[in-house]
């Protein structure tokens, strides 16, 4: 690590204790925390140990350690991930998340090949028992993770940290500024921040970072995969149809936009009777809900979970699965993304724009303003400033396919200009990766699991 890096700043330790001595006082709140999720995801109330990093079993060898807070970040790395257990099988990876839903696409892409634990409140003694218990060479933090204790405590012990495919908003900046004196101590502390923007890396700064720690590389997003046999699984898509029917999609929506998404359709099938929604709720916990909602809207409504496939009578599909988004985006005619019509920041606008489908949004985009930015003006992006024109939007696109072509079009020049932020990643992070181990022969070996 760079020597700036190492050193303690004047006013570190009193920072660090009243932070800590307030997180103590919190704590209480954390299992209140954990209990009221637990009612709406069941998963919150197993695994508390992770989250207070307490471990049963023996500590294993050291490893490269990534953090991804929940899916979006997970799917982010999966590009960075893959490339780096095909290139060096002999590392250890261990990958933390704070949602389940994050474990869960965790264990979907990797399974067995990585470990996964919940990242631990930053508490003093949490943070040191996780990095003493994994022993990190190597910390890779996806986008906007600031933790003081944690960040202070990969300092300590001589862990180069990197905070890959970085993103800071004029929202977030705002609401680091009460800490901003901490943040700032703990965010010189590492090694690089890879910004995916300038205007993220002027961010960055003014959060306290020093301008020779900050790069821009670029999108991950950008170098998304598309999903392995994407024309069998559409075949099978259309075979279950039976006769061609108009599709939209309605993907990672919120509990606040699910009865804009019923109005939508609603008015939609005015014109295309026949319209099929696919729906993909952003959270497990609300597929039921939405499937109810569908129901009690007067639609015939089925699942991939039950029924595998829309059946020729369905109205609606609910996609209650994890993994298969992309998939299905494929499906459809046109995606509206969610998480923009309620004050969320939006999501992923580029997962559907890479298997060739037009994308709709709302005005909410502020964790994807330079995503939306490049996207609109490129014409690859059509965005509805509220629910009536969000539904305005999908009712022009639906009866145009030149203009559903034209964007796809767009969205795929878009995405392979963009292409690259992967491999600049991969080279930024090499010199630190742990080095190979070299058996007698002198080849590299690879170690048990």
């Amino acid at each position: 690590m760079p020597n700036e890096a190492m050193r303690k700043e004047p006013g570190e330790g009193a920072l660090r204790a009243l932070y800590s001595f307030a997180l103590y006082l919190l704590s209480p709140f954390t299992l209140y925390h954990l209990i009221s999720r637990g009612f709406r995801v069941h998963e919150y109330f197993r695994r508390w140990d992770e989250r207070y990093a307490t471990y049963g079993r023996q500590p294993g060898r050291p490893c490269v350690w990534l953090h991804a807070v929940s899916v979006g970040e997970v799917n982010a790395a999966a590009p960075l991930v893959n490339s780096l257990l095909k290139q060096r099988p002999d590392i250890r990876w261990v990958i933390t998340t704070i949602t389940p839903t994050g474990s869960d696409r965790v264990r979907a892409l990797w399974g067995e090949r990585v470990e996964h634990v919940y990242l631990p409140y930053d508490l003093p003694g949490s943070t040191a028992r996780f990095l003493q218990h994994f022993r990190p060479s190597l910390a890779l933090i996806m986008e906007t993770e600031l933790w003081p204790n944690m960040l202070f405590g990969c300092r300590d012990q001589r862990i180069p940290v990197y905070i890959l495919n970085g993103r800071l908003s004029k929202r977030s900046l705002r609401g680091y500024r009460l800490l901003r004196p901490l943040i700032g101590r703990a965010l010189r502390t590492v090694t690089c921040v890879a910004a995916q923007s300038a205007a993220d890396a002027r961010r960055f700064q003014k959060l306290g970072a020093r301008a020779e720690q900050v790069q821009v590389l670029g999108n991950l997003k950008y170098d998304v995969a598309v999903p392995d046999g994407l024309e069998a699984f559409r075949a099978a898509f259309v075979a279950a149809l039976g006769t061609p029917r108009p599709v939209w999609l309605a993907a990672s929506t919120h509990e606040g936009e699910e009865a804009d998404v019923v109005a939508i359709h609603r008015r939609l099938r005015q014109r295309w009777p026949d319209l099929l929604l696919l729906w993909a709720p952003r959270h497990p916990e609300r597929f039921a809900r939405v499937q109810a909602a569908a129901s009690e809207a007067g639609w015939r409504v089925g699942t991939r979970t039950r029924d595998s496939w829309p059946r020729p009578g369905d109205d609606v599909f609910v996609i209650d699965t994890l993994g298969e988004l992309m998939a299905f985006c494929a499906c459809a005619d046109v995606v509206f993304v969610g998480g923009s019509l309620q004050p969320i920041g939006g999501h992923n606008l580029l997962e559907p724009a890479a298997v060739g489908t037009a994308v709709v949004t709302g005005p909410h985009l502020h964790n994807f303003v330079e995503i939306s930015r490049r996207m609109d003006e490129a014409g690859a992006l059509r965005i509805g400033q509220d629910v009536r024109e969000v539904g305005a939007v999908l009712e022009t696109l639906l009866a145009d396919p030149a203009a559903r072509q034209a964007m796809a079009a767009a969205g795929g020049t878009l995405i392979d200009q963009g292409r690259g932020a992967l491999q600049r990643a991969l080279a930024l992070v090499a010199s630190d990766l742990p080095a190979a181990a070299v058996d007698a022969a002198g080849a590299a070996a690879t170690p048990p699991a």
